[in-house]
């Protein structure tokens, strides 16, 4: 049977290649903005959220303040706590208290979709592994990306910027073509998404994922409740 650390890691090494050029984009946005190398590759080690780096890096740029700049990266990132509250749900008895503080640090959307898909508990090597490879593609393409980004032309900078948004398709078709309460549930998520976009603009783009997501989820259980005693059958 492998040990849940190398399984962490084995499912890990496809989004740790996706950050690696997700990543690279950004390391180039942060020397272009007039960040040095090593400070991008800080905030690639200690944050782990693209979006909310990017817009940091927006804020550092610009000469932002402190408070705009926690601001912001309270609603951009608001959404990780809805994923901190469905992961509580899969964790076995070996979480303890510091377990969850470290493992909260590393849930990003991709991590989060691979380990909410798993059938069996997580327990916290598997998350650890999970996370360190996938961190790892992170840091790693920032670097890359940091140390390259001046000898590279901006609409190449551009296209990378896309390529966050590919992984997210790929997280979410198999899902979609496997399950139709899935694929229904996402297009209600991409509807909410869209009215927020065009009709609500005013709304600020953390709190339209949030809403989106929510409203998404709350239909979905309305819909199509989970019995209970199906689930408790089938994990038997």
């Amino acid at each position: 049977m492998q040990k849940p650390f190398i399984k962490g890691l084995s499912h890990g090494i496809p989004i740790c290649l996706g950050y690696f050029s997700v990543s690279f984009g950004f390391g180039i946005l942060a020397v272009k903005s007039g960040l040095q190398a090593i400070d991008a590759i800080l905030i690639s080690l200690t944050n782990l959220t693209s979006a909310g780096q990017a817009a940091g890096v927006g804020i550092i740029a610009a000469a932002g303040t402190l408070i705009e700049m926690a601001a912001t990266q309270f609603v951009i990132n608001l959404r990780y706590s809805l994923m901190g509250l469905t992961l509580s749900q899969k964790l076995s008895d070996k979480f303890t208290t510091i377990h969850r503080l470290i493992a909260s640090f590393g849930i990003t959307d991709e991590i989060f979709a691979v380990a909410v898909s798993q059938k069996e508990k997580l327990v916290p090597t598997y998350m650890y592994g999970l996370i360190l490879i996938s961190a790892s593609g992170w840091v790693g393409g920032t670097a890359a990306g940091a140390i390259a980004g001046l000898a590279l032309p901006a609409s190449l900078t551009a296209a990378m910027g896309i390529m966050l948004y590919g992984m997210f398709i790929a997280i979410i078709i198999p899902a979609a073509r496997s399950c139709k309460k899935d694929l229904i549930v996402i297009c209600l998520a991409a509807a909410f998404s869209a009215v927020f976009k065009y009709l609500l603009p005013m709304v600020s783009f953390g709190f339209a994922i949030i809403i989106s997501a929510l409203l998404a989820a709350v239909i979905g259980a309305i819909l199509f409740p989970i019995n209970v005693a199906e689930t408790e059958g089938e994990e038997e």
